[in-house]
């Protein structure tokens, strides 16, 4: 039995937890009670063993169609045969954080008499975990209990009688046209299941709770559809607790079938979230970047493993994310090792200093102004950072070979610093100002003089290279130099040459020696929508909008994306990826504006 395609599923969650619905109507990921829990359902990572919670219509010759219903994070599967048409609705509800989760499903058949099984076969602690099932109030009710004390039990209730079956929960039923029938998996105690007569008003108060959010968007461009799409995912993948972003829900997908590269991304990444409350803003979600701004001015008073501030954390700031590996687990298609935790919270990327200090400056300029302790906590990471830019380190890549002096890491250090002037300029802040003015002109010396390939007519990956890497693209993206620059036109019609196909980018022709991992890996998809908007700063408006329209097709049929795109269009990495959507709105407003005559100015 073979794994789902990642691009098959959908996103359900509440901003605690995130579930993963297949158009066959079996949810094959979810973790509890958090977004970096153990999984309780996995067999998107391991067909046979993982768990899953499968809803089937027993129809011939079934075709089934997916859709959110608009506006919202409430997903709708029709599964439509001859024989008559099913529909399945799935949704978390989003509530007050009362320590209760849900996963609500109801089935009803539209036309026909139709028969339906269900199969619930929860594997706790990435199953590892053994469990008993308990079957109760005539069977209307399943208890889960594992047997790690550490482990929560889970309820399964419903409107039909369930039997056992290996340890999991079972029906068959039939139900004529009009007839509903429901499933809710929950953390709810036993005696404490929810009333029927409750479930039509959680469909509706979730509905209204995501359009009641969408309705405070701003945008009212062009792609509207994918941009809201976007921004919906974006907030499912936020925090409700902290207001920090994981960087995508899962762990363990690969970035090649068969391949080593299997990550856990269920942290906080700094650059992933800088780059979340700048696409926030953009949109008009202000309270989102504001709770986030928050979040990352806690970190400023934690020191991290080497340096102020780390690479990725976990939601609630934890800086110990030990990695390891599911060696009972099969992986995604036999895609070995599946991982949990991540290492590269030891890494050296200096450039999350830019990251944050853009994030920081932009909440400053168009929301609150920065506090006094605020400003001082930035300058102490400053100072580190006038002592530290000159170091190679591990780069945006989080490779896993020897350290380099990456380009991107000291265009973010350049960054860094220029963010930190303006902020002082626009805020009237305590100086003195001349050392990071010092600084800053530094590093932009350096870039010019180190990074810079006549032979190539490019700047390259890292210092002394002859190898380009996607990230040069956002040189301009991050205001350090003219989208038409000779030299940044020159560097772009490198990349061109030799790291685009069509609309498909990849971040770096891959080397062992420099990633420090065997194989190769997709297209990385946020790279292309970077490319995109490159072109249209650069005045080339037709070629972006053409390609821009064009990698949308790659979207999955409910408008996701995973972190890469295979040589066939396949979804690869982990999925859905935030720094993917992220991109998308960045290049979508840019080209919006651009082709509405109203590009804005936005070097102040």
């Amino acid at each position: 039995m073979e794994s789902q395609a990642i691009e098959n599923y959908a996103a359900i969650g509440n901003m605690r937890s995130l579930a993963l619905v297949s158009k066959e109507g079996s949810i094959d990921f979810f973790c509890f009670p958090d977004f970096d829990s153990a999984s309780i359902f996995g067999s998107l990572l391991d067909a046979e063993d993982g768990g899953h919670f499968c809803i089937r219509a027993m129809l011939q010759g079934e075709n089934t169609k997916q859709i959110y219903l608009p506006n919202t994070n409430v997903l709708l599967t029709r599964l439509l045969s001859d024989e008559g048409i099913a529909e399945l609705t799935d949704f978390m509800p989003v509530v007050p954080d009362d320590g209760i989760d849900q996963i609500v499903r109801m089935v009803k058949a539209i036309n026909g008499e139709i028969t339906f099984q269900m199969e619930c076969f929860p594997r706790f602690d990435y199953a590892r975990a053994s469990h008993t099932t308990e079957r109760v109030k005539a069977g209307k009710s399943m208890i889960f209990r594992p047997q790690h004390e550490t482990v929560a039990p889970m309820l399964l209730q419903s409107s039909l009688a369930m039997q056992i079956k290996d340890n999991g929960a079972f029906a068959e039923f039939t139900l004529k046209p009009g007839e509903t029938a429901f499933f809710v998996f929950s953390s709810r105690g036993p005696g404490a299941e929810i009333q029927e007569g409750e479930l039509d008003q959680l469909l509706q108060s979730t509905v209204d709770y995501w359009r009641h959010w969408m309705s405070q968007s701003t945008y009212t461009g062009r792609w509207r559809e994918m941009v809201n799409r976007s921004a919906l995912l974006l907030k499912l993948l936020t925090s409700q607790k902290h207001g920090s972003l994981v960087a995508a829900p899962t762990f363990g997908l690969p970035e090649r079938i068969g391949g080593e590269r299997n990550w856990d991304y269920r942290y906080t990444w700094l650059r992933d979230s800088s780059f979340c409350l700048y696409a926030f803003m953009r949109l008009g979600f202000t309270d989102e970047a504001e709770r986030f701004r928050l979040w990352l001015h806690e970190r400023l008073n934690s020191e991290g493993k080497t340096g102020p501030l780390q690479v990725l954390y976990a939601l609630d700031g934890r800086q110990e994310i030990p990695e390891q590996e599911l060696a009972h687990l099969r992986g995604y298609r036999d895609s070995k090792p599946v991982r949990i935790g991540n290492a590269a919270y030891k890494q050296l990327q200096l450039d999350v200093y830019g990251e944050m200090f853009d994030a920081i400056y932009l909440s400053a300029k168009y929301g609150d102004s920065l506090s006094h302790q605020g400003w001082l906590a930035l300058k102490r990471t400053l100072e580190w950072l006038e002592k530290n830019w000159k170091q190679p380190d591990d780069g945006i890549w989080e490779v896993r070979g020897a350290r380099k002096h990456f380009l991107h890491s000291r265009l973010m250090c350049w960054v860094a610093f220029d963010r930190a002037i303006r902020l002082g300029d626009k805020r009237s802040l305590e100086g003195p100002f001349d050392w990071i003015r010092a600084t800053r002109d530094a590093i932009m010396h350096d870039i010019y003089a180190n990074f810079w390939n006549e032979k190539l007519g490019s700047f390259v990956q890292y210092e002394g290279g002859e190898t380009l890497d996607a990230a040069v693209l956002l040189m301009p993206l991050m205001r350090f130099i003219s989208p038409t620059d000779p030299q940044w036109l020159s560097t772009l019609e490198a990349v061109e040459r030799e790291l685009v196909v069509d609309t498909l980018v990849s971040r770096y022709r891959s080397d062992e020696r420099l990633d420090g991992l065997a194989g190769g890996e997709g297209s990385f998809t946020a790279c292309s929508f970077w490319y995109i908007e490159c072109l249209a700063r650069a005045h080339r408006v037709d070629k972006a909008r053409l390609l821009f329209e064009k990698i949308l097709g790659y979207a999955n049929h409910v408008g996701l994306y995973a972190e890469e795109l295979g040589r066939n269009g396949q979804h690869l990495g982990n999925f859905p990826q935030a720094l993917t959507h992220l991109a998308l709105i960045s290049a979508a407003t840019c080209l919006d504006r651009t082709l509405s005559g109203t590009q804005q100015k936005e070097w102040g």
